[in-house]
């Protein structure tokens, strides 16, 4: 029986000791020495017998921060990960909130540390952590660690990661190991990777997505490749990489799918040794997973949503054909032991085809947000259709309904449905409706309430006159729906998870 996370890499490095378990664009690490360097980490934090404490793991992608999340977990603790690029003030933000109680980082980071005010005492620089390997059997460190973690239990912390708030104060989602683990549990079966497979990181370490990579890995021997950030620029290069590393696994986030689909960078036999893509985060057009599967017929293409308050996903759809640009790709179903209800304006189920919220129950849940009773109280609430026990749900903020095969389908941000002369309006429909346009390659639609006018923001090779646009728009959409206002953008700006910048766009059309 597994108490904590960490038990999937006591298996693995006994059983593929020599295999490469971590790999960046520097070094790689085979899983004993993955382990070795992570106890000694780990015996670093432990000094002061912490438990079920924070830890701030300030470090760019790339092995040394994987090896001190493993070292977090052995020490009985919990990995906070932290954007070295992100600006001060939010870090300080972050810092004040989470008061760790140790901080690992890297001597190239000192100057941060001292801009921080962080306490050098609580500073493990990881350049002093002695080089020299631990002339001990395997089974005897894993027997070591068991005991400092023996008083951990699945419903404790494994990761905080960090979420932006409505009030500019970042939110900690704090994630337990049964979150975790019954994630893992689901997606080593239902996605079927095992030792031989070679898994392509996209996901920042301080964005969920990466806790799939990363525990996959820890789980089945499989290789973890951490994609060095500046590829996902050049699309090419990406591909390249993809195949001269024998990438089987990949799991990004739409918008890296669709610059490559819009680049028209693909033809039947690239990337032979991928099998699986999975991509979440945002809602993938339709338009463009054609084209990859037009391309590459051959790989398996898989949707799953879950916000961060969710460890990761909670539902999942296998692409079963070719949706025309005017459909919308189901999120599909509930993973196993996650409950999903969608709730109408009435607290009450809503019925087939009816919209209403996406609420999520079970073991999946965060924890609630570090230090932070209010906003956790107002998002996690207990489930008002069942009054005989106790059951919370988290609100998801995301619109749904159920369709006729039992699939749910995705609508969009609640924050994202406006009122605009009259019409209660979904922005994610406009934007469906732009996508499937062929000279548009992607959009996002926003409302400027001051001037009460829809505008879309359109990335195309040139730009396309405001009337050809309205005119296409209007055989799919109502007159209200159609924007007034449009702005043309060689490339859509992304934020750092890749995801479309919303907040970015907004701010430049006031």
């Amino acid at each position: 029986m597994r108490n904590t996370s960490i038990n999937y890499l006591y298996e693995t490095v006994k059983r593929y000791p020599n295999k490469i378990c971590v790999k960046d664009k520097e070094k790689e690490l085979t899983f004993e020495k993955f382990f070795n360097y992570a106890m000694r980490i780990a015996k670093c934090i432990s000094e002061t017998s912490l438990v079920n404490e924070p830890v701030i793991v300030y470090l760019p992608k790339g092995v040394d921060a994987v090896v001190s999340f493993a070292a977090v977990i052995l020490s009985g603790n919990i990995y906070v990960p932290i954007d070295t690029k992100a600006p001060l003030a939010r870090t300080e933000k972050i810092l004040k909130n989470i008061a760790p109680r140790k901080f690992i980082t890297s001597i190239q980071f000192e100057k941060d540390v001292f801009l921080l005010g962080i306490d050098r005492e609580i500073v493990v620089f990881l350049e002093s952590i002695k080089d020299s390997i631990i002339n001990e059997s395997i089974e005897i460190m894993i027997e070591e660690f068991k005991q400092r973690t023996s008083k951990i239990i699945d419903l404790d912390p494994c990761y905080i990661i960090h979420t932006s708030g409505s009030t500019g104060f970042p939110k900690g989602v704090v994630i337990s190991h049964r979150g975790v683990m019954d994630y893992i549990d689901w997606a080593i079966s239902f996605l079927k990777i095992n030792v031989y497979d070679i898994i392509g990181n996209q996901s920042p370490l301080f964005f969920d997505n990466s806790v799939l990579d990363i525990f996959l890995s820890w789980s089945t021997g499989a290789q973890l490749n951490l994609i060095p950030e500046n590829i996902f620029s050049f699309p090419i290069k990406l591909i390249e990489y993809l195949e001269n590393h024998n990438i089987t696994f990949i799991f990004f986030v739409p918008s890296v799918l669709v610059n490559i689909a819009n680049m028209k960078l693909l033809s039947p036999g690239r990337m032979p040794a991928l099998k699986k893509v999975v991509f979440a985060g945002e809602v993938m057009p339709t338009k463009h997973l054609a084209y990859w599967q037009n391309n590459l017929p051959d790989k398996t293409y898989i949707n799953l949503y879950g916000p961060t308050e969710i460890t990761v996903d909670c539902a999942y759809f296998v692409v079963d054909r070719i949706y025309s640009p005017d459909e919308v790709l189901p999120i599909g179903y509930p993973r196993p032991n996650c409950g999903i209800i969608i709730l109408n304006e009435d607290n009450e189920t809503a019925k087939t085809g009816e919209i209403g919220e996406i609420c999520v129950r079970g073991s999946c849940l965060a924890l609630g947000y570090w230090n932070n009773r209010e906003d956790s109280q107002k998002a996690f609430i207990k489930n008002p259709i069942q009054d005989k026990f106790c059951d919370q749900i988290y609100r998801t903020g995301d619109l749904a309904y159920v369709n006729e095969k039992g699939q749910i389908i995705f609508v969009g941000r609640k924050d994202n449905q406006i009122k605009h002369m009259g019409y209660r309006i979904e922005l994610g429909e406009i934007e469906l409706a732009a996508t499937s346009l062929p000279f548009i390659r992607q959009c996002c639609a926003l409302y400027d309430a001051v001037k009460t006018q829809i505008v879309l923001c359109y990335e195309s090779e040139n730009e396309i006159s405001p009337e050809l646009i309205r005119t296409q728009l209007a055989l799919k959409l109502p007159s209200y729906m159609i924007p007034r206002r449009y702005i043309h953008f060689k490339e859509i700006p992304l934020n750092q998870n890749g995801k479309i910048d919303r907040k970015r766009l907004s701010d430049e059309i006031k």
